[in-house]
């Protein structure tokens, strides 16, 4: 039998394959409490829970982005929304793209409006 060295672009995963992802059975505050505290200090939640446990966190930046589980279906669908093929998926996802930013830009329009101080 011949042993196979590793790729010396995967020998750095041998710590990622043994770490086992765990959930926590919390209740609905203490969920909103962490992933406000995420979103306050621009990190994922699990670097939220690691600093909140006082684990080590990773400090190379991450490629910010925004995901979402899209079937068959969710692809007709967007696919007739903006007049394209099923089958055409990066053409969806660069629509999506788009419509996600325009949402984002509508939303900080609202968010910068006028606001009385002390005031919701």
């Amino acid at each position: 039998m011949t042993v196979r060295v590793k790729p010396v672009r995967w020998q750095g995963s041998d710590e990622a394959i043994r770490a086992v992802q765990v959930a926590f059975d919390v209740e609905e505050a203490v969920l909103e409490a962490v992933r406000t505290a995420a979103f306050e200090q621009h990190v994922s939640t699990p670097d939220q829970i690691r600093q909140v446990l006082g684990l080590a966190t990773t400090s190379k930046p991450k490629r910010p982005r925004l995901t979402v589980s899209l079937n068959a279906a969710d692809y007709e669908f967007l696919a007739a929304r903006y007049g394209l093929s099923p089958e055409d998926r990066l053409a969806i996802k660069e629509k999506a793209t788009r419509e996600l930013i325009a949402f984002a830009g509508r939303a900080n329009k609202k968010n910068t409006g006028t606001k009385k101080p002390g005031g919701r």
